[in-house]
């Protein structure tokens, strides 16, 4: 029988969402998707130290220089294993400020172009905040592709997609993990389950009216959630939920279908910044996820900074 990770790359690109270089190589996934949180846990791993280490003597003392040199030399790595888009984010503590998140971005592809990897094989990864959609405009004006990130509402969502986005990854897990709380719950079944239900109407929308912004599912709690988005355009999974999938044999059926989502009856969506503004506002879970998203991310920076910082100080004594 056909694994279950074999069926859905039948119906979805499948990505692998991690920093470990040879949890990569043993999936195959065709892109790869990289966040603070993921980079800190591989920058911990013996495998990894000589990255680390190469990083540092990149940045000759400058720790901010040293950061963007690490989250490069991971995602250079991971270029050489994937065929397609790896995805390289920009420092969390930007994400309301366009200017500064528009120079960070370009400094990361510089670097990447430093190595010899291509600006057409890097997403620079964004908060969908307001700021973060317009830099990512900006951005995507000048050729720099990228994956707007921490999506909770269609509002984000439908701004994304106006402002020429290359990718963005709608969030389930997070989504599901507030409404279990807020409802007194302990699980959703996958097709009543709030996160899996958001993505499915970010996805109809797009197809409905005609988007080229790739949607990407991400975080995902279960199995059961990712089958429930087979037919989606991409699905970011962990290399967890990849063995169970692997290791499964059952039927995945598609979900999600473009054709049947362009004949649906969609209201469009005004996405001018007032309304963004409002229908977050609105949103309770999308705006304490997105706030809570970049807290997390920033602080899992920091974390990095402090354990760079220290190598960094090490070195100079050496």
């Amino acid at each position: 029988m056909t694994s279950q990770v074999d069926q859905l790359k039948k119906l979805t690109t499948v990505v692998a969402d991690t920093g470990d270089v040879n949890a990569i190589k043993k999936y195959s996934p065709q892109d790869a998707t990289t966040n603070p949180s993921l980079i800190y846990k591989a920058a911990m791993m013996l495998d990894y130290a000589k990255i680390v280490d190469d990083a540092i003597a990149y940045g000759k003392g400058d720790l901010s220089v040293t950061m963007d040199k690490l989250a490069v030399g991971f995602g250079t790595e991971i270029t050489k294993i994937v065929p397609g888009y790896v995805s390289t984010e920009v420092d969390a503590r930007l994400s309301f400020d366009t200017e500064a998140t528009i120079n960070k971005a370009r400094d990361i592809i510089k670097l990447y172009e430093e190595v010899g990897v291509a600006k057409d094989r890097i997403l620079i990864k964004i908060a969908a905040t307001w700021e973060g959609i317009q830099a990512a405009k900006v951005l995507e004006k000048e050729g720099i592709t990228c994956n707007l990130t921490l999506i909770f509402s269609i509002a984000q969502a439908v701004a994304c997609a106006e402002a020429g986005c290359t990718l963005i990854s709608p969030f389930v897990g997070r989504i599901m993990d507030w409404y279990k709380k807020a409802k007194g719950v302990d699980s959703f079944a996958p097709a009543e389950d709030p996160g899996v239900m958001s993505v499915t109407a970010i996805y109809n929308y797009y197809k409905k009216y005609g988007y080229e912004t790739i949607v990407m599912g991400a975080s995902f709690r279960n199995s059961g959630e990712i089958l429930e988005l087979a037919g989606c355009d991409r699905l970011t999974i962990s290399p967890a939920l990849l063995e169970e999938l692997t290791n499964s044999t059952g039927e995945v059926v598609q979900k999600l279908d473009a054709g049947k989502a362009a004949e649906m009856d969609i209201p469009k969506i005004d996405t001018s910044e007032s309304n963004f503004r409002w229908m977050m506002n609105e949103d309770a879970m999308a705006t304490e996820k997105l706030a809570e998203g970049i807290r997390s991310f920033a602080a899992d920076i920091v974390k990095l900074e402090e354990v760079v910082q220290a190598k960094i100080n090490a070195s100079k004594k050496e």
